[in-house]
């Protein structure tokens, strides 16, 4: 069975590396020069497997007023004259509702749970070199009423397998030393031991070597998909912009956003939509201009109500926050970097704020949370795999196991049925 993947973020490389492991024949093709270079390239390297809750949410209503209003908010709305916008807006706040959110933080969590093990087993197979470490997350809350909302979270959580619990502000600084900075301002944490990270840029290039050189794949860099030749409900393969036609028994498309044009033009509406983040990327080390050790958190660090994550990704502190819905620039806003650097200085001092690296991308995100992993409703040999949103790293795996599942024998180890298209 030959594949042909568009797209080689960390979302299509997983996919291609799965499908060979598999035994397939693949060809993955990418319209930049090399694989990572856009969602994939600086995000924030959590491998959350234990905290998906979707950002449709109905705690969301009480704090948009202020977040739409306040230039300095973690989500910025720009309102444009786009029906698309228009249209997954309507769709997001639809799905703000409890019955909604548990259902989509169930699905998650067994989506996650099988993308954790899937890396497990591929690193015992052959370990990719990525700054992976296994050192736990922490959900630092400084409201005692969203602590309390995060205990009824963590219960639900561990009816669908979750291991967390709750630690107060003495605990949660005994186990990161960095948080003693915001002093009365923690009221607590959610403690996940299990958690991991990565640098997804690192782990997305390596699997695309390894694609590379196995035998049973071709991989195409600069090689953009225009089209998607069809007859009879079917797809033959796909056309490059050169207008050279690959064909292939069956195609996946991979390319987050780019995907949204590609599958509308042959009449398969997705409601995908960006959602713009910013990174920071801050030098650790004990040279002059850099961070002093003990400043900057071992663990993994979520800062709740600022919606800011932390990694320590071999010598360099990664920092990913912000959603702006609107903003489709490709443009580092330097107010969004400004404030960005001033909520980090504030809650980690000592850390070189000023030398760090900016980053901005767009997270393809579906108006629940989940993302599309499955076969088009238009043609029986088109497959889909988007819409991960900020989890793209964190679900590429399991992905690309259910993927397969579906495509080779109608069938998965998960219930697939809240990933596919209605």
């Amino acid at each position: 069975m030959k594949v042909a993947i568009v797209g080689a973020g960390v979302i299509g490389c997983a996919a291609a590396w799965e499908f060979l492991r598999q035994g397939e024949q693949v060809v993955l093709l990418e319209a930049h020069e090399g694989p990572g270079l856009e969602t994939s390239y600086a995000n924030g390297g959590q491998l959350s497997y234990d905290y998906v809750a979707p950002l449709a949410d109905p705690g969301v209503f009480p704090d948009l007023p202020g977040w739409l209003l306040d230039a300095s908010s973690p989500l910025r709305f720009r309102p444009q004259l786009d029906t698309r916008q228009w249209r997954w807006l309507a769709a997001f706040l639809k799905a703000c509702n409890a019955d909604t959110a548990r259902r989509s933080t169930s699905a998650l969590l067994q989506l996650s749970y099988l993308s954790r093990d899937t890396l497990h087993a591929w690193m015992e197979e052959a370990p990719i070199d990525f700054h992976y470490r296994r050192n736990g997350k922490l959900i630092a809350y400084r409201s005692q009423r969203l602590l309390e909302k995060a205990r009824r979270q963590v219960e639900y959580q561990a009816t669908q397998g979750s291991r967390q619990r709750i630690l107060d502000r003495h605990e949660a600084v005994e186990i990161e030393p960095a948080l003693a900075g915001l002093g009365e301002a923690l009221a607590g944490c959610v403690y996940t031991p299990t958690e991991e990270v990565g640098d997804c840029y690192l782990f997305t290039k390596q699997l695309f070597e390894r694609v590379a050189a196995h035998p049973n794949a071709a991989v195409r860099t600069g090689a953009r998909v225009v089209a998607l030749p069809n007859r009879a409900g079917r797809i033959s393969g796909v056309q490059l912009e050169n207008g050279e036609l690959i064909e292939a028994d069956h195609v996946v498309v991979a390319n987050g956003l780019r995907g949204y044009d590609l599958l509308k033009q042959h009449g398969e509406r997705v409601l995908l939509y960006g959602l713009k983040g910013y990174s920071l990327s801050i030098p650790l080390g004990t040279g002059h201009g850099q961070s002093e050790p003990a400043a900057s958190p071992s663990i993994s660090v979520t800062d709740y109500e600022r919606r800011i994550v932390y990694a320590e990704l071999g010598n360099v502190l990664r920092v990913a926050a912000m959603v702006d819905i609107g903003d489709r620039s490709s443009d580092i806003r330097p107010e969004r970097i400004r404030h960005l650097k001033a909520e980090v200085a504030r809650t980690f001092p000592g850390l070189a704020v000023e030398q760090a690296e900016a980053w901005t991308g767009e997270r393809p995100a579906m108006p629940e949370g989940r993302p599309v992993v499955g076969r088009s409703r238009r043609y029986e040999n088109l497959w889909l795999n988007l819409g991960h949103g900020a989890l793209g790293f964190t679900l590429a795996c399991g992905s690309a196991v259910l993927l397969h599942g579906l495509m080779k024998q109608g069938q998965s180890p998960i219930d697939a049925a809240p990933f596919q298209l209605r």
